[in-house]
């Protein structure tokens, strides 16, 4: 039967041996991009929140202040980086530009995402 799918073959999907390059800016589109969406949705409900009053306020500028939040607002600037820096590239090649140095713009893109992530984690950390 052809168009039944083998249940053994899923855990194939999750693996990462013999894949390009391509497929890696592929999925790491998509996840950050759900992570955004997410993060889009989480800031509406918190934005809901705080129109309770000045308690809720109070409240959610304490959590803010948390290391962990901290942590979590970088996650967000990595995702916003890398999902605009890679869209980019995939912008560039759908017009036709820099379709054979796709790899090459990849990997350079992404040390400059590594380079504007790392820079915010100090600016970030290094302030009280």
């Amino acid at each position: 039967m052809p168009n039944q799918p083998d249940s053994n073959n899923w855990p194939r999907w999750f693996d990462p041996r013999s894949r390009s390059l391509g497929t890696f800016g592929y999925i790491l589109n998509r996840v950050t991009a759900l992570g955004l969406t997410l993060y889009l949705m989480m800031h509406l409900v918190a934005l809901g929140q705080l129109a309770r009053g000045a308690d809720a306020y109070d409240g959610f500028i304490a959590l803010v202040k948390n290391p962990l939040f901290k942590l979590g607002e970088l996650l967000v600037i990595a995702a916003g980086v890398i999902h605009g820096l890679n869209g980019i590239r995939i912008a560039l090649n759908s017009f036709g530009i820099g379709v054979r140095r796709q790899k090459s713009t990849f990997i350079t893109l992404m040390l400059i995402a590594v380079f504007i992530i790392v820079f915010f984690a100090f600016k970030m950390f290094s302030e009280g």
